[in-house]
């Protein structure tokens, strides 16, 4: 509501070639918040949202904050047993989508009690507010809850991470010191709007300094380049997988408006040859969802080339040994610790074990590995988690796993990422058969109930899966394990 405020006029998201300024995007949020009124939706309602990268998603997410309502983003295409599971497990009341999303997701929610509400566009949802007086702001205190993001984990079963409001106003301003972002930039922002990225270092930077979220449906290498001109944009978020299609994509170097980006995972070759040719500085940072997005960032003055900066001023970040005990010097698991309140999650959504779990000894325990060097500069060295980290998503093996296993011709089975060039890890599904089945069968029985990036590119088929005595799967035997590989890339191509 500030830029509103100071610069009503300037453009807050541009979309296609459609241009919506910051006083518009006010005042449709102060009018929805009135329509979510109207509809039953109190302050505190829990608030499924489900649309693709679009304007809407932004309409709907800022007439729940203004309605003092917890938006509940997931993509806007789940579906069956994760969709519904999401849904409950946050206690939502309502789900918001798009016209065309209607009807496939009420009969998904069928029986759970939650309606499911939709606008065909952004000029439907104009439209349907238009006559309605705005609101008043529900005022929101620093501890409040804006967001649960859901998170896949080692159990198998996501994890709403809940996200307060000083935890979102934090990370915006972080990213714009970190980088210099100012009113003049127009952020391209093509990773999905319910992921944690997009919203903390795009969408929040813009709200802080005042600039402009330039919105597209999807990344596309190809694309790539028109839609930086198309929009004149300045910088863009990325995970690791963007930078590494770039590279590919782009061979020489390029001239125009961009300057920078910022995420993570980006692999130290593709950082080296994708910055000149971009012309742009690339920021690095680590962090997750939980801790608020970002706890190191290298920034435009204190910056060091592989490592993924230095820790923020709210924050303490340590390196741990499997004793909790400090890491003088080379690595451990990197903990964090806010020096400032509600500037992290407040804890995973009504699963109390967890959030205890990841705040041993009170400090949140990544499961990532690091090491510092001498000037303070943290050096990520892969994951300690058992997660499989594909093309940004992170995701849980046991989940693909409990529905391999549902395959009545499936024994055993264990899935593990495997290093890729491209997308970071891909997943690799380790199967024991009972009797005979094709790995094209396990393929499509899989499609049926999982989304398309948990869908495996490689099956093995083996004996027995490796495990302790106390029967956890021993992941890093499966890596190389010696059987026949079966890749399975064009018959995943035609499940998606």
């Amino acid at each position: 509501m500030r830029q509103a405020a100071t610069q009503p006029d300037a453009p807050c998201i541009l979309f296609e070639d459609q241009v919506y300024d910051f006083s518009t995007v006010a005042h449709l949020a102060l009018q929805g918040a009135t329509w979510l009124e109207h509809m039953g939706v109190q302050p505190g309602d829990h608030v499924v949202i489900a649309v693709s990268n679009r304007p809407l998603f932004l309409f709907y997410w800022f007439a729940l904050a203004a309605r003092g309502a917890v938006a509940v983003p997931v993509s806007h295409d789940a579906f069956g047993e994760s969709l519904r599971y999401m849904a409950q497990q946050s206690n939502s009341k309502v789900l918001l989508t798009e016209d065309e999303e209607l009807n496939r997701l009420s009969s998904d929610l069928s029986g759970t009690g939650i309606a499911v509400m939709s606008t065909p566009n952004e000029a439907g949802f104009i439209s349907l507010v238009s006559a309605l007086d705005p609101c008043a702001l529900v005022e929101l205190s620093p501890e409040s809850p804006v967001s649960i993001l859901y998170t896949s984990g080692t159990t198998g079963q996501p994890k709403g991470v809940v996200i307060p409001a000083a935890s979102y106003k934090a990370i915006g301003e972080k990213i714009v010191q970190a980088i210099g972002i100012t009113s003049a930039d127009r952020i391209l922002t093509f990773l999905p709007l319910h992921h944690a990225n997009p919203q903390m270092y795009s969408v929040m930077s813009a709200l802080t300094v005042g600039c402009s979220i330039a919105l597209v449906p999807r990344f596309s290498a190809s694309r790539f380049l028109e839609q930086v001109r198309h929009h004149q944009a300045t910088g863009f978020t990325y995970v690791g997988t963007v930078l590494s299609i770039l590279a590919k994509e782009i061979n020489q170097p390029v001239s125009g408006t961009l300057r920078w980006c910022v995420g993570g995972g980006a692999p130290r070759p593709v950082w080296e040859d994708l910055a000149p040719r971009l012309g742009v500085q690339i920021h690095e940072l680590y962090g997750m969802t939980e801790t608020g997005g970002m706890v190191t960032i290298n920034t435009r003055e204190d910056y060091r080339f592989g490592s993924v900066g230095k820790s923020r001023d709210d924050f303490d970040v340590m390196l741990f040994d499997e004793h909790d005990n400090p890491v003088a010097s080379g690595v451990g698991e990197i903990v964090v610790r806010p020096r400032k309140p509600f500037v992290m999650t407040t804890g995973y959504y009504e699963k109390p074990a967890e959030t205890a779990a990841a705040t041993t000894n009170l400090w949140f325990h990544t499961g990532d590995l690091g090491r510092f060097d001498s000037n303070g500069f943290l050096f990520f060295e892969g994951r300690k988690k058992e997660l499989i980290r594909r093309a940004g998503e992170m995701i849980s093996p046991v989940t693909i796993e409990l529905a391999a296993l549902k395959h009545p011709a499936v024994a055993d089975c264990a899935a593990v990422g495997v290093p890729d060039a491209i997308l970071d890890e891909e997943i690799k599904l380790v199967v024991v058969r009972r009797g005979e089945v094709e790995a094209q069968a396990i393929l499509a029985f899989l499609a049926l109930t999982l989304p398309r990036h948990m869908l495996p590119r490689y099956v093995q088929f083996t004996t027995e899966i490796p495990k302790t005595p106390t029967q956890k799967v021993q992941r890093f035997k499966l890596i190389d394990l010696p059987a026949p590989l079966l890749d399975m890339k064009p018959a995943a191509a035609s499940h998606r």
